[in-house]
């Protein structure tokens, strides 16, 4: 098989993990009881991304071979995602999980084990290619867009994919059974998991090019700490506090996007509650994920138009109308349009700040702390501001909003509109300010 082939394989199979639960466990854990904890189970992905990604890079830089580690991570990671299916099962459908501690620290092992494989899957990728005499630059955009469509793809089967009584079905159906409502999409992200971790023992050597330096690394090169003196730089202090401010955003609508579309079954209005929409959250968010596939082919034209900081603009603006858009929809006709508009627009409000973002540091910083700048760039979005966002969105959809039983099912009903407007201010607000205070060095046409 051709080798470009195997490796697009590869990131399906990686991002088909995080496709199986990532937008549609909140769904899941207001059922088991733990509705209150949504924002915990997602601040803790952001978590583990401070420490476990470079853990693991010096492991694979030291020890063992890139994707070596790569399917030993994915064995681990699918074992604990099988056990949170197996407490589930146990407890029976529609059932509180009765050993919720547990439940959280087999989850938190599961994605500390599962996040770092993100990183290892590019190095990889990189690896293989270079070793084969291909160029990671043409070669490995198309590799990792399958990575989206093996998103995609796994959150439509969750959405659709239904287990009742020992019988499997598909429908686009209001059924509580589907996947996308219970435990089963744990069992799916650990089953493709399990197939990671042995495809990737098919995959050609990784052996990493020898350090041909004899200089020892002290222990803050090591672990990336030198790129914190960019702090000393207004200008790079300024692009890292507003890397962490816009990362707030990140999670919020992957942890309450899916309860927030399926609280509309609650919904006096039989219209509205039977709405197709309101039966498939899951496939409705995952126009966000189809538009980010294709934005991302924007940003050569928007950067050559409107500069680094431009884009960056258009990203916060992107974020407000991303909240706004939720608060002001609903399920059915005309309203499920701005739900639509919302997911489009997401494609901009992640691309545009990720990328550019990581085009700035590239510019900005200095040969030697190119990789460590990265790396910290990725902490204040993913980690540090993703963590704090999501507790913070957490607090506040816990105050507006509470889990109510309605006919069989459980829904996280209440003021949403009151959360998705503060969301959608905080992202006007870090724009306008934004706008103001930040210059960067770059013209258009650079």
């Amino acid at each position: 098989m051709n080798l470009k082939v195997r490796l697009a394989a590869m990131n399906f199979l990686e991002f088909g993990v995080w496709g199986a639960y990532l937008t549609c466990m909140g769904n899941y854990l207001g059922v088991a009881g733990l509705g209150s904890e949504i924002s915990w189970f997602y601040a803790i992905q952001g978590i583990v991304s401070i420490f476990m990604p470079t853990l693991m890079g010096i492991i694979a830089d030291k020890y063992i071979q890139p994707q070596r580690l790569l399917g030993i991570c994915h064995l681990l990671a699918g074992l604990f995602m099988f056990s949170l299916w197996f407490m589930g099962m146990s407890a029976g459908f529609g059932q509180q999980i009765s050993n919720k501690p547990m439940f959280i620290a087999l989850y938190t092992l599961s994605v500390a084990f599962y996040m770092p494989t993100l990183a290892l899957a590019n190095t990889t990728a990189f690896t293989i290619l270079k070793n084969n005499g291909g160029d990671t630059v043409t070669d490995f955009p198309p590799i990792r867009s399958c990575g989206t469509v093996g998103f995609i793809l796994v959150m439509w089967f969750v959405n659709c994919a239904t287990w009742n009584n020992g019988s499997f079905g598909l429908t686009l159906s209001q059924d509580l059974h589907k996947f996308q409502y219970t435990y089963n999409q744990f069992f799916v992200s650990g089953l493709l998991s399990l197939v990671m971790f042995l495809y990737v023992f098919t995959l050609p050597p990784c052996r990493l090019a020898p350090n041909k330096t004899t200089q020892r690394k002290s222990l803050s090169e090591t672990f990336g700490l030198d790129a914190f003196k960019l702090f000393k730089q207004r200008r790079m202090a300024l692009f890292f506090i507003f890397s962490a401010l816009l990362g707030m955003s990140l999670q919020v609508t992957n942890s309450f996007a899916g309860p927030f579309i399926s609280s509309f079954q609650g919904s006096s209005d039989p219209a509205i509650a039977t709405s197709f929409a309101a039966s498939n959250a899951t496939l409705l968010t995952s126009i966000s994920q189809v538009s980010e596939a294709f934005c991302i082919l924007l940003i050569p034209f928007f950067l050559k138009r409107y500069g680094i900081k431009g884009v960056m603009l258009i990203a916060m603006f992107a974020w407000f109308l991303r909240f706004g858009f939720f608060g002001l929809g609903n399920p059915s006709m005309p309203g499920v349009l701005l739900f639509i508009a919302s997911c489009i627009v997401y494609g901009v409000a992640f691309d545009f700040f990720n990328v550019s973002g990581g085009i700035f540091v590239d510019r900005e910083c200095p040969e030697k702390v190119k990789a460590s700048a990265q790396g910290l760039f990725m902490l204040m979005t993913n980690g540090l501001g993703a963590t704090i966002g999501t507790l913070t969105a957490g607090a506040i959809v816990n105050h507006f909003c509470a889990w109510q039983q309605v006919g069989d099912s459980t829904f996280l009903m209440g003021n949403w509109q009151a959360c998705w407007f503060i969301f959608s201010g905080f992202a006007l607000a870090v724009g306008i300010t934004f706008a103001l205070v930040f210059r960067s060095s770059h013209t258009k046409a650079e």
